[in-house]
């Protein structure tokens, strides 16, 4: 049986082609204004690397922000079931599933079977999600690929009082003026998205083996940040921005 499982995003759209549990391509791109236009290109595209026919896909799931772009999807499911089938494909001992996307952190509780049991969303402040290291990066002029090195090559500690990403950029701006070194700042602003993850978290529990996923878990330096506030190891699967579209194709599956 083949399925796909196409994410749209706010910043990028993803499709996974599984066929019988086995994957056989991935797709990234840009979302830009015209989602359903992109998701159909990266489908597509997707379509192409799998070498397979678009008739021959049997079920089309989509999830993410803006799923309902996905004009040639047959259903839908919400991103935490994305996330709690797309995981555990990886890593069947996992129970606890951390999220972190451009505009969003989410956690997520589930079984053996990857229903979930509960879950929990931080939407309300890009201080919780990637969109508050990107506005740092450009406050720091640093590349936000380079952020993640930089962070691990802090040796002082720097307070981040502010929680909200816009508070937080003049209080960037003023440790700069400080002459504080940019690895102590970047390093301050992992902890800050950390501690507010965290803090999200723990309301739900934290129930082993923790994984983490999304664009965020690709920076080395939050990853650490991650560990060093929850005191426990994180799992992270290949390619973790694609969870959720692959979470959707297992879902078509059945």
């Amino acid at each position: 049986m083949i399925t796909a499982g196409v994410d749209i995003g706010s910043k990028t759209v993803k499709v996974v082609i599984v066929k019988d549990g086995k994957i056989l391509s991935k797709v990234i791109m840009p979302g830009g204004r015209k989602k359903d236009e992109v998701a159909d290109q990266a489908f597509n595209e997707a379509l192409e690397k799998a070498n397979v026919k678009r008739e021959d896909v049997l079920k089309i799931v989509s999830t993410g922000a803006g799923k309902k772009k996905a004009l040639y999807a047959k259903d839908d499911i919400s991103e935490v079931g994305a996330d709690a089938k797309g995981v555990l494909f990886y890593f069947p001992n996992v129970r606890t599933v951390i999220d972190v996307g451009a505009e969003e952190g989410r956690g997520v509780k589930c079984d053996a079977t990857g229903k979930v049991l509960d879950f929990v969303i931080n939407e309300k402040c890009g201080a919780g999600a990637g969109s508050f290291t990107e506005a740092m990066s450009r406050a720091l002029e640093v590349k936000l690929e380079d952020m993640g090195q930089m962070s691990l090559t802090s040796h002082g500690a720097v307070p981040m009082n502010a929680q909200c990403a816009v508070f937080a950029e003049s209080e960037v701006i003023s440790l700069i003026h400080k002459k504080i070194p940019k690895e102590d700042i970047i390093k301050a602003v992992h902890d800050a998205i950390a501690a507010r993850i965290t803090s999200m978290i723990r309301t739900i529990g934290v129930e082993q083996d923790v994984c983490m996923v999304g664009g965020l878990s690709l920076n080395v330096g939050f990853v650490k940040s991650m560990k060093d506030a929850l005191g426990v190891d994180l799992l992270i699967p290949e390619d973790p921005e694609f969870i959720g579209a692959l979470g959707a194709a297992l879902a078509a599956q059945g």
